[in-house]
């Protein structure tokens, strides 16, 4: 369960942010993938990357990104699409074959643009196959957005291959996008002011403080709630220049974060946020923030790293620093 959302900073460039919320320990931490490295994957099959690019991931069979950032700005992150996910039950010859959780390996490692990605669409099979560490198929879909803007959800169902422009600029889990698309007509009454007074038989009722507009977001956890809740919290975001935008990205994804403890699966495991990724698509970064603390770390892409002949991992401290005053 993940929550998701771009932003767009007053001098017109764009962030792409996500909470990455699971059961099971993913462990990750930032990577860097070089240039024209080759990827192994668990279907068999291989590819070579054109592009450097940034991301938090962990190696398996290779190493599995899971969101990031290369090296023209292009980002992508992966959310949980349960029960609604489509994959092919074998490979297609012809077609570069790929598992859910390889997939933004290829985004980012052959692509310069969500343009990019919808046309070559048609290269790709993404098939049914086992993560090692879950030991099953995970069922997937992708927010993709680009440095000029453009933003996109694509979506793998029975019925076929969907890319959706994402004019919203928000995603999170099921339903499919279309639903929370329209799902958004039950909340058109939300603003950032508040209300007028209302006549009930003479008598006048007033709102009671300030945020009277927001009466009715919902704040639960539930991928439904989130994504109105973030559709509302990006509308109404300040503008900041994209130099100071980390600590606007940060404060917009506070409210989605999820402790351990209050989240409960059906298996009796929680859901937690284990980490918050932020996404620079100017000047291509990769901010890593750990449950374990609120410390940010920022890994920029650099020349050097994206000449390497290998990947570059970057542990991140995984305790909270406190600076004493006194």
């Amino acid at each position: 369960m993940c929550t998701s959302m771009t932003y767009a900073t007053s001098d017109g460039q764009y962030w792409l942010a996500r909470t990455m919320d699971f059961g099971f320990e993913l462990g990750g931490n930032p990577v860097v993938i070089p240039r024209k490295y080759n990827f192994q994957s668990v279907t068999g099959r291989s590819f070579t990357t054109k592009f450097g690019f940034v991301g938090a991931g962990a190696k398996l069979q290779d190493y599995i990104v899971v969101d990031g950032v290369n090296e023209h700005g292009l980002s992508a992150a992966t959310l949980y699409f349960s029960d609604e996910a489509h994959y092919s039950d074998q490979p297609v010859s012809g077609k570069l074959n790929l598992a859910s959780f390889e997939l933004v390996n290829w985004i980012l490692g052959v692509n310069q643009s969500t343009a990019e990605v919808r046309a070559h669409l048609d290269q790709i099979n993404v098939v049914n196959f086992a993560l090692p560490l879950l030991k099953a198929n995970v069922p997937l879909h992708w927010i993709i957005a680009d440095r000029a803007g453009h933003c996109g959800v694509l979506e793998m169902q029975a019925e076929g291959i969907h890319w959706y422009d994402n004019q919203i600029g928000v995603m999170t889990n099921s339903p499919d996008f279309a639903w929370h698309r329209q799902n958004l007509g039950n909340y058109v009454q939300l603003e950032n002011g508040g209300q007028p007074d209302r006549q009930f038989n003479g008598y006048t009722a007033k709102q009671i403080g300030p945020g009277a507009g927001a009466l009715g977001l919902p704040g639960d956890y539930t991928s439904t709630s989130r994504f109105v809740r973030a559709a509302f919290m990006r509308e109404y975001a300040p503008a900041v220049p994209d130099k100071v935008a980390i600590n606007t990205v940060n404060h917009l994804l506070e409210p989605f974060d999820i402790p351990r403890g209050v989240k409960l699966q059906a298996n009796g495991k929680f859901d937690y946020t284990q980490y918050r990724g932020y996404m620079q698509m100017s000047n291509p970064t990769y901010y890593f923030q750990p449950y374990q603390s609120s410390d940010i770390s920022a890994v920029h892409l650099t020349e050097a790293l994206m000449n390497k002949s290998t990947v570059t991992d970057f542990p991140v401290p995984r305790e909270q620093q406190v600076t004493a005053l006194n």
